[in-house]
């Protein structure tokens, strides 16, 4: 059995929910969701970090994401951030679902390091990605009907770190998410992504999966006037402002050998932008959040 008390605390990349891209339980969450969200967030990170660890073997790291695993369900105490996690979970009535989904997602990071489609990436979304949106809403108390907007947001935060990353995660990891049919048809193998500059060809591919996760922003464009808890509206109205300019970012900037994430300052300015937005708009959603109110009851 695994000491998870030892092991994960030698594996832990030390990456906090400050270090990530996109904000993570900021200070616009109530005080009072922000404590289930930041232990499914360490629970997240922890998986993470023993998936992504470059010198485990992938049994031993299978091995600890089933202590966490066991430990989530109860049938087992090695692993403390996913006690914490259970009983939260357990304290505010919510369930394990979301963050099962997330183990099957570093189970596949382990086991898999290559997809051939769009829809194949997809669906590693909806385990990688989509469980992050739908517990936040479950903690918020929001509706189910929003869960497809959510979903959109997800991958879409998912997919532009991949191509933000996609040289480091093939030189470090040797894991590809970009599909492989696309590299194909662009006549592409994966070692393109160890170059120090993508080829032309590579820049097509890339802007074509940019064009993509657009795509799906538009669907998630919505979603943050649809939400009833003010503070959490407005986040994720930021995060939609900050990705949409990703995307844009991607579609012209050479993710192997130019900076595509946001300095502070770009995403602070980006960030004021949206919430100036967001606040002149709500007015207009009030109706829209009414008949949600009906449905949600």
């Amino acid at each position: 059995m695994t000491n998870m008390n030892t092991t994960v605390g030698s594996l832990s990349s030390g990456k906090g929910h400050r270090d990530e891209n996109f904000p993570v339980a900021s200070y616009l969450i109530h005080s009072r969701h922000r404590r289930p969200i930041l232990a499914f967030y360490r629970f997240a990170r922890v998986a993470d970090d023993v998936a992504d660890h470059p010198k485990l073997q992938a049994a031993e790291k299978l091995r600890v994401l089933d202590d966490m695993r066991r430990s989530l369900l109860d049938e087992s105490d090695v692993a403390p951030d996913a006690v914490l996690l259970r009983s939260i979970l357990r304290d505010r009535q919510l369930t394990a679902e979301h963050a099962l989904d997330l183990l099957e997602a570093f189970r596949r990071d382990v086991t898999r390091l290559r997809y051939e489609t769009w829809d194949e990436l997809m669906d590693y979304c909806r385990y990688s990605a989509m469980p992050v949106g739908r517990f936040v809403l479950d903690v918020h108390g929001e509706a189910k009907s929003l869960w497809p907007a959510s979903d959109a947001l997800c991958a879409a935060l998912q997919i532009v770190n991949h191509l933000q990353d996609c040289g480091r995660d093939y030189r470090a990891l040797d894991r590809v998410y970009i599909p492989q049919a696309m590299l194909a048809a662009a006549g592409l193998t994966v070692d393109v992504l160890g170059a120090d500059h993508a080829s032309p060809a590579l820049m097509r591919v890339i802007e074509s999966l940019a064009q993509n996760t657009g795509t799906l922003l538009a669907h998630a464009k919505p979603f943050s006037g649809q939400i009833f808890d003010f503070g959490l509206a407005l986040e994720v109205s930021i995060i939609q402002r900050l990705a949409e300019d990703l995307v844009r970012r991607l579609i012209s900037r050479d993710p192997l050998s130019e900076r595509v994430h946001h300095r502070p300052a770009e995403a602070l300015r980006l960030a004021a932008a949206a919430a100036m937005g967001f606040v002149a708009d709500r007015p207009r959603t009030r109706s829209a959040r009414k008949s949600l109110a009906v449905s949600h009851r």
